[in-house]
């Protein structure tokens, strides 16, 4: 069973292992990035530990 990485954002450890084989490296943490740069982390909501 996949292990949730990101809650914001809904990334698993799979997620992450097939972005590194589609793309050679993952892109998952630009996407991220941008997303929270655009105000939508709500780690403090969806993280079970609030980060």
């Amino acid at each position: 069973m996949p292990e949730m990485i990101c809650y914001c954002f809904g990334y698993t450890d799979e997620d992450i292992r097939d972005d590194i084989k589609a793309h050679g490296r993952s892109l998952i943490i630009e996407r991220i990035m941008a997303g929270k740069k655009d105000g939508r982390c709500e780690c403090a909501t969806k993280n079970p530990k609030g980060r």
